[in-house]
């Protein structure tokens, strides 16, 4: 089986693919990674063969998660013709790269798409009594479906917004030319088709879910070929000098650690005053990192944009690194916007967590981390002590213990194995077999 692994290339969704490829080659599959430039150096660190985007006429943005609304045709170019090159038999990609969808559509082979830690879109049935807000799934099912029809029009491919026939996956109906047959919802009545969420196009052959099911909203069903498969974790090994510098400052400052992964604000307020107001004089240090947070006003010059500088009496160690998990592993505590990646993180190590989400998806995972009873709410101002939120969050017994427990769950899904035994069972045309029991006991997660 040859399999090109053509995700987004940010470290979010980069990193769970290559875990996946990683164990693909292992049981004897041929994988390439194609990427932007910055994916090149954590393929070419996992052992798998990269080929850069660039070589087959992608834009330096094509693979960016900031860009993603229209950077489709550069996605579907670079696809197609690596995939033609490496004789591709299906393609691993992430949620938001529609450029990978089109081109494996045009080139007639299955997709399996990795997601995020909980499912983004509608449930197949059960979640109707799920709030509106914070989750917004219909809202989000209209507007990511809307960008897949823009997608599709801006690359001369005719509407197919019901999905089928997509490579990999049987279709019970013709269902784009059918009459009448204009969006999802519109094939609910088809045979074989339960539910507006089973024809969703963006979730490819298969959509590969890294959390736990206690994500999801109770008693939701999730669609047919959207599996929960656990954490994909890999990520580049840290340098022991760059990480001995970190944990040597940690040492000398001596307050309990909290770690703090910052995600994208969009457009909201910064984490920044609340942060320093939390850190500074208190109980508690932060190492911080930035991820993909924009610098804040306070220090932006003009025409170039400066990394967040912490305030000299504040206990803030700010870090950008590819890495996260010795740094966790030190922290009692992990503060983030409510991203997959932090989360997963975390509690595979054991860690609660306190969330502050901005937007995208930030507010429904961060909203499924309270409800499971690993996270509690931290709110992003300062109209509470933030000294004293922290506190609480850090003494928080039951949200110890059953982050905890959930940590240990999570390790003993083995999600790439998982992860690689749906994508080759998509491959193979087969039905994607259940998933093994977990063990009734397991040992306590690392770190």
């Amino acid at each position: 089986m040859k399999v090109l692994v053509c995700p987004l290339s940010d470290p979010g969704y980069l990193y769970p693919s290559i875990a996946i490829g990683r164990e693909l080659r292992r049981r004897g599959a041929d994988v390439h990674v194609l990427g932007g430039r910055e994916a090149g150096t954590p393929a070419t660190a996992a052992g798998l063969p990269f080929l850069a985007a660039r070589d087959y006429g992608a834009g330096p943005a094509s693979f960016s998660v900031a860009r993603w609304v229209r950077q489709e045709a550069g996605q579907y170019h670079a696809v197609r013709r690596a995939a033609r090159e490496v004789g591709a038999d299906l393609l691993l990609t992430s949620v938001l790269c529609h450029g990978a969808l089109l081109a494996g559509e045009r080139l007639g082979l299955p997709v399996v798409v990795v997601g995020l830690a909980a499912h983004l879109w509608e449930y197949r049935s059960g979640g109707g009594a799920e709030p509106e807000l914070p989750a917004a799934r219909l809202w989000r099912s209209r507007e990511m479906l809307a960008a897949y029809r823009r997608s599709r029009e801006r690359l001369g491919m005719t509407p197919r917004d019901g999905g089928h026939p997509l490579p990999g996956v049987t279709p019970p109906a013709d269902t784009h030319s059918l009459p009448g047959v204009t969006s999802p919802a519109d094939t609910h009545s088809l045979p074989g088709i339960t539910s507006p969420a089973d024809a969703h196009p963006l979730s490819g052959a298969a959509l590969l879910l890294r959390g736990d099911p206690v994500f999801e909203f109770p008693g939701a069903v999730l669609p047919e070929r959207a599996h929960h498969v656990g954490p994909c974790s890999w990520e580049p090994d840290p340098d022991p000098d760059e990480l001995g510098l970190i944990l040597d400052r940690l040492e000398r400052v001596g307050k309990p650690v909290v770690y703090v992964h910052l995600g994208r604000v969009f457009g909201g307020t910064s984490p920044w005053p609340r942060l320093e107001a939390a850190f500074t004089g208190g109980p508690f240090q932060a190492v911080v990192e930035l991820g993909r947070t924009p610098a804040p006003a306070a220090v932006l010059e003009p025409g170039r944009a400066r990394a967040p500088v912490a305030a000299p009496d504040a206990d803030l160690t700010v870090v950008r690194k590819p890495w996260m998990g010795p740094l966790i592993d030190r922290a009692g505590l992990v503060l983030t916007s409510g991203t997959s990646a932090p989360v997963l993180s975390a509690l595979l190590r054991g860690r609660p967590l306190g969330v502050s989400p901005a937007g995208s998806e930030q507010p429904l995972l961060a909203e499924a981390c309270v409800r499971a009873g690993v996270a509690v709410s931290v709110p992003n101002d300062l109209a509470r002590d933030p000294v004293e939120v922290l506190g609480s969050a850090w003494r928080d017994g039951g949200t110890r213990a059953r982050a905890a427990e959930i940590g240990r769950r999570l390790a003993a899904a083995d999600g790439g194995g998982r992860a690689a035994d749906v994508v080759q069972a998509v491959a193979a045309g087969r039905p994607v077999p259940a998933p093994d029991p977990a063990p009734a006991s397991v040992p306590a997660v690392r770190g």
